[in-house]
């Protein structure tokens, strides 16, 4: 039983220290996974599954190496920022699959990559017609980018002569109840404003809110939570059901 017990507490060490690692290591490693990262990231696995597992094991000699693995990535990263050879020795570099509309078998196959792949990954992106692509590129993660044929691309108010002007980033200012200051200061409103939209959409008491945000054109959106039946409102909030 006292096994268990240790077992279960190494698990919740090394859970927390990984995350913290993980988070120190940044959000590149979460949102593009390349073939280091990867490697990084198995090791850590590892690691982590041996500690947990031989409970007579001391338990530094588990989080160390995690600790080393990160401050290698991190160096790394900082290496990969000041020399674009370094970032491609480790990265890689994109390939040109698609070019001017032909295929590059040679390229394709100098990376195993064959043609169901590349016309499962044009799926994906809605093309289901090569003819459709101009250029295509396998990034360094495995993932396709895709620029179409300009015959191709939807029409822009650009190329119908229009000035549209931008109505800037919706910022949350309501999540679950609180209030976000730092947005509400961003666009140069206060408290009292926003209680105010909020009453023009029914209800004016913050915690009846899931979710409110703002632009900077001055559009308001609020999604109240399903206990709260506002009613309807012309600037285009949601008037959630009832729960019953």
């Amino acid at each position: 039983m006292q096994e268990l017990w240790v077992m279960l507490s190494r698990t919740l060490i090394l859970y927390g220290f990984i995350l913290v690692t993980l988070r120190v290591m940044g959000k590149r490693e979460i949102g593009k996974l390349t073939v280091f990262d990867l490697v990084v990231s198995i090791i850590i696995a590892e690691i982590a599954a041996f500690t947990i597992d031989d409970t007579k094991m001391p338990l530094y000699k588990g989080l160390l190496p995690i600790a080393l693995l990160a401050a290698v990535q991190i160096a790394f990263s900082y290496l990969s920022l000041k020399s674009r050879r370094f970032r491609e020795l480790i990265d890689g570099k994109p390939s040109l699959i698609i070019e001017k509309g032909k295929i590059r078998d040679a390229e394709m196959r100098r990376h195993r990559y064959n043609i169901d792949d590349l016309l499962m990954q044009l799926r994906e992106k809605d093309i289901a017609d090569l003819g459709e692509v101009e250029f295509a590129f396998l990034e360094p993660t495995g993932k396709l980018s895709v620029i179409k044929k300009r015959s191709k691309q939807p029409v822009t108010n650009e190329d119908l002569g229009r000035n549209v002007p931008s109505d800037g980033l919706m910022l949350p200012l309501i999540i679950d109840g609180e209030i976000l200051q730092d947005n509400l200061r961003r666009l140069g409103k206060d408290e009292w404003w926003l209680k105010m939209q909020l009453r023009s959409h029914g209800s004016a008491d913050v915690k009846d809110v899931l979710f409110a945000g703002a632009d900077e054109a001055g559009r308001f959106f609020v999604d109240y939570r399903d206990e709260v039946d506002p009613p309807d409102s012309e600037n285009g909030a949601a008037k959630p059901e009832a729960r019953r």
